[in-house]
């Protein structure tokens, strides 16, 4: 067998023996895999459908074809006001391909601020350093949580965006645990003369479910990606109103990628198709009850929860009232088998790679078929772990940090309680079925 077999099938066995809780990760099903497997990979078809530079597109066009109206079925989009295009790569060339379609450069965008719960391709900068290509090209500022409730304050956002004058107005993110009032922000936009853009490449399948209020009525464009909440294969589709359609096609081929990845397409429709079953809606109303069971059993525990709870899949942990950095936290929890992210918080006081926060989700563990009775137990485990890894103190400076993690990871791969957590999380485990 071909070393990369070998991996892959390591790779099938962590799923199956570790807990899976990143938001921005789920579980393909074996459907959706076998259309990304397909031949269809094999094919070149730079255009739209109907107007290919290519020969030999008839099934292919057929295939985007009934990838898009899929789409608009499942969010109830009439195709005469809204467009569709699904050969974004993924999430951030979905995000750029938008802004080259309704920008000039120089143009000014406003988003949520990324050590908040931002995104990075919502185009992030540092006052002295320009991080991201978006910041390069265009000229953006960034809105704030409150301090105290950290949550949005959209007083505070419409009075930002009145002075700074945007030209596109941007929502969404990665850890902002609360629903965003997409009426709001649509009704600024329109105030200052902006485009709005929806970013909800996390809450995509709860807003197709009906579990998360529907940006359509209020956005002009709407980005999402397709391997998070919905299941799919690691893509992006994004949706607009139909005077900016062709715009963002041309943005997205000639303008920023070649001929689209068509196996991916095929795996996106798959993932549609189940998205408008009865049972997707059920899994999807799942995916928020249980995060709100383990945000409210973290907190029940002493556990600072930003923004108090969660209306989504996802929580994040400020754990600065704790005791303990977010890498060592993310680290511990790993080698007990229970697979969560650092990330920063708000009013961070730590480095982005050293955090003061976890970042934790539901999706993954719901589609194995956990419920409410095992977001308990789970807690549990990531309250006794973080518990027993306070004792292990990270220094300050990068020298002697690097020294400590050569002997944390040694501590750790011995640790006598941490061996037995993870015992008992992956007995725990291989009870759920992955894909």
């Amino acid at each position: 067998m071909d070393m990369v077999f070998r991996l892959i099938a390591k790779e099938r066995k962590r799923l199956r023996e570790q807990l899976q809780l990143i938001p921005s990760e789920n579980y393909a099903s074996s459907a959706v895999m076998r259309a990304v497997g397909s031949v269809l990979m094999n094919k070149y078809s730079e255009g739209q459908v109907g107007k290919r530079y290519y020969q030999g597109n008839v099934n292919i066009d057929d295939v985007e074809r009934l990838c898009k109206e899929r789409a608009l079925k499942l969010f109830g989009l009439d195709g005469d006001k809204w467009g569709v295009n699904v050969q974004g790569l993924s999430g951030s060339p979905a995000n750029l391909a938008v802004y080259v379609a309704l920008l000039e450069p120089g143009e000014r965008i406003m988003s949520m601020f990324l050590p908040e719960g931002g995104h990075l391709s919502h185009g992030w900068h540092m006052p002295h350093k320009k991080v991201s290509f978006v910041s390069k090209i265009w000229d953006v500022e960034f809105y704030h949580v409150d301090r105290k409730t950290r949550v949005f304050d959209y007083d505070q956002i419409e009075r930002q965006a009145l002075r700074f004058k945007p030209k596109l107005l941007i929502s969404g993110g990665t850890a902002y645990p609360r629903e965003i009032d997409h009426k709001r922000m649509g009704q600024i936009t329109r105030k200052v003369g902006a485009y709005y853009l929806a970013d909800i490449a996390h809450e995509a399948g709860l807003v197709a479910a009906g579990v998360n209020s529907s940006p359509f009525p209020h956005a002009d464009v709407v980005m999402m990606t397709t391997h998070k909440t919905l299941r799919g294969p690691r893509g992006a589709i994004i949706i607009s109103r139909k005077k900016l359609a062709q715009k963002i096609d041309s943005a997205v081929f000639p303008g920023l990628q070649g001929g689209p990845h068509n196996h991916t397409i095929a795996g996106i429709a798959v993932c549609l198709a189940e998205a408008q079953r009865a049972s997707f809606r059920h899994y999807a109303k799942q995916v928020v009850v249980n995060a709100q069971v383990l945000a409210s059993e973290l907190a029940a525990a002493g556990f600072d929860l930003v923004s108090g709870g969660t209306d989504k899949h996802l929580l994040l942990v400020d754990l600065r009232t704790i005791g303990i950095s977010g890498w060592v936290a993310a680290w511990a929890l790993e080698y007990a088998n229970i697979i969560v992210n650092r990330n920063t918080v708000p009013q961070e006081t730590a480095s982005p790679y050293y955090p003061s926060g976890l970042r934790m989700g539901t999706p993954a563990i719901t589609t194995r078929g956990m419920k409410e009775r095992e977001m308990r137990r789970i807690a549990g485990w990531i309250v006794a772990v973080i518990e027993h890894s306070r004792k292990w103190v990270l220094p300050e400076g990068k020298q002697q940090r690097r020294l400590f993690a050569q002997r944390f990871h040694k501590r750790l791969a011995i640790d006598g309680t941490l061996d037995l957590i993870a015992k008992e999380v992956k007995r725990f485990a291989r009870r759920f079925p992955i894909p």
